[in-house]
């Protein structure tokens, strides 16, 4: 019997399905919310498009203090996580998150919405992140299209996070400015939250459930349909053999979560990165009880509200 077009083909419930007739239902990450001023932080948010071509755009975020004060403030570009496939830079979610850690460290984020996988499978989401970067790096001698850019971001103390897949971006695009300098960017410093990495192999403690790996498995597939496999340097960058040596940036947190089988992966990057050559300093901290971005999903636990802490400390070690 031919399948019908309402049949599943590919369920990764609860966070997406694929249906024989190619439509994409996202079970997760789907709402949105508009920018504006938050009045709980009073920071304040507007979404500017960063790519005429793909019609992709940012939400850049800064605090309410800023429009009085003439001091430039280190600046954050933030990519959303979700496997490549669900989330948005304009989700409540990441709205929430951004609004507490801009009027926590007293910095100007940028937070970048990417074309998503299935329809836009890898590498869109890097390219995308690559060229919202090269967008907001055009602001860096006060003559680009953003005026919030223009007259408020610390040019000379950037830096990359992101959660999850976001990570994952957030270390590409940080060995991509080694090899093609953006003028007039510094790139400080990475925070690495809940990192997606993997490999054909296990490090660490990970479970070796083979259904779990073949999950993981799955949805990098989907995501990259023509991927050499878990060993792909896109999803498994650490056991490159140029690992480390391109990372264009000195300063690097990895944020992990004891409950999250992507943890040693995190420990796993650090080791690595310190054996590499690099000539730099990277830190680890895990939340002792806690899942994979629990940050996210739990903003006010005690253990969150001491991950915002780390990382604004960490964003604000280099300020003037």
């Amino acid at each position: 019997m031919e399948p019908t077009a309402s049949e599943i083909r590919i369920d990764f419930a609860p966070m997406l399905r694929v249906y024989q007739d190619g439509r994409i239902e996202r079970l997760l990450g789907t709402q949105t919310v508009p920018p504006g001023l938050d009045p709980k932080t009073n920071v304040e948010s507007k979404d500017v498009v960063y790519s005429q071509e793909t019609a992709q755009c940012v939400r850049i975020y800064v605090p309410g203090t800023v429009f009085t004060s003439a001091q430039k403030l280190p600046l954050l570009v933030y990519f959303h996580g979700g496997r490549f496939c669900i989330e948005t830079a304009f989700s409540p979610t990441y709205r929430n998150y951004l609004n507490a850690l801009v009027s926590e460290a007293k910095i100007v984020a940028v937070s970048v919405d990417y074309r998503r996988a299935p329809e836009h499978p890898i590498p869109a989401a890097y390219d995308d992140s690559w060229t919202a970067l090269k967008w907001v790096a055009s602001h860096y001698d006060g003559n680009g299209p953003e005026q919030w850019l223009n007259r408020y971001a610390d040019f000379e103390n950037v830096y990359l996070s992101g959660d999850s897949a976001g990570a994952n971006i957030a270390h590409h695009i940080a060995i991509k400015t080694s090899k093609e300098k953006l003028d007039g960017m510094n790139l400080v410093g990475m925070i690495l939250s809940h990192p997606y990495f993997w490999g054909k192999e296990p490090v660490g403690d990970e479970d070796k459930n083979p259904a779990v790996w073949a999950e993981i498995e799955g949805i990098w597939r989907l995501a990259s349909p023509t991927t050499s496999g878990s060993d792909d340097p896109l999803i498994n960058p650490i056991d490159d053999q140029s690992f480390g040596r391109f990372l264009g940036c000195k300063r690097v947190l990895i944020c992990v979560a004891e409950n999250d089988i992507l943890k040693y992966r995190g420990w796993y990057y650090c080791e690595k990165l310190k054996n590499s050559g690099w000539d730099g300093e990277v830190e680890v901290v895990e939340a002792e009880g806690e899942d994979h971005v629990f940050h996210l999903s739990k903003p006010c636990c005690s253990n969150a509200v001491a991950k915002l802490k780390k990382v604004a400390e960490f964003m604000n070690q280099d300020k003037a």
